[in-house]
């Protein structure tokens, strides 16, 4: 990899992190086009760190707060039923589990098997149904404080499912929010929120696999730069976007590019692990 394919990858990693339509799968997708290897699993889950360094800028204040509640009942000081902050701590670390027990006991197949053209474009086009059943059902009339501990499960499960490429870490959680009634600004808040214990784990895990298969240290912090600027102005975008808009808008494209990712690896186009 040369310091060009690391910052069109950055900008592929921060402009699609937090849309509904799968960094990871893109981060597959955009090297396959231009005849790239592949950056492996490795180089994806540390650049997402940039990305993650977008959210604890944009959120610092709500994640400060929560931290602290967080801790404080962890110490065994008394908190109110009505603080929401240290229940979003508790529901973000409920929320967690999932992907990690998950992660951990499919780590094998998430950096071979699931790596493969085919999968992510099957999970682009069958993913944006849920995504449009999200919206039909949700009732979203409920906000952040109404979290309860079944919300975090549910979410985290959908959080697990971003596992595989092509469904998307924002799009799955997001989805999961509206069926549970939230809003669309309450769910993509959330959904922020959870991913940042996920996404922080795994990049610090993942950071000592780079300098492997070609991809070194500078060009993984050259795209983890570009990815944490692109990324800060996604987010902002996508807030502004979900207050009066659905997330279905994403849809067609997740359906086209699903459908030309399969038919160009189907036909030797691009090649297809």
């Amino acid at each position: 990899m040369d310091a060009f394919e690391a910052i069109v990858l950055g900008l592929v990693q921060g402009l699609t992190e937090f849309l509904p339509i799968s960094s990871s799968g893109h981060l597959l997708i955009v090297p396959a086009f231009f005849g790239w290897e592949d950056p492996g699993a490795a180089f994806t889950a540390v650049i997402q760190l940039g990305t993650m360094a977008a959210v604890l800028l944009y959120f610092r204040n709500d994640l400060w707060r929560i931290l602290v509640a967080f801790l404080r009942s962890l110490r065994g000081e008394r908190w109110r039923s009505a603080d929401l902050d240290a229940k979003m701590g508790w529901y973000i670390a409920l929320g967690t589990v999932p992907i990690g027990i998950f992660g951990i006991a499919f780590s094998s197949q998430i950096e071979s098997g699931a790596r493969s053209l085919y999968l992510v474009g099957s999970m682009l086009i069958a993913f944006s149904f849920v995504m449009i059943a999200a919206e039909r059902v949700g009732s979203r009339d409920r906000g952040l404080e109404t979290l309860t501990p079944r919300d975090g499960a549910v979410i985290g499960l959908f959080q697990a499912l971003a596992l595989v490429p092509g469904v998307s870490r924002s799009g799955a959680t997001i989805s999961a929010g509206l069926f549970r009634g939230l809003d669309r600004t309450s769910a993509a808040r959330y959904s922020f929120l959870l991913s940042v214990p996920a996404v922080v784990i795994s990049g610090l895990f993942e950071l000592r696999k780079i300098g492997e298969g070609g991809v070194g240290f500078t060009e993984t912090a050259i795209a983890a730069l570009v990815a944490f600027v692109t990324g800060y102005a996604a987010i902002a975008w996508l807030l502004r976007f979900v207050a009066a808009h659905s997330i279905t808008a994403f849809v067609p494209y997740r359906l086209v590019l699903g459908a030309a990712v399969i038919v160009l690896a189907a036909t030797g186009v691009i090649a297809a692990p």
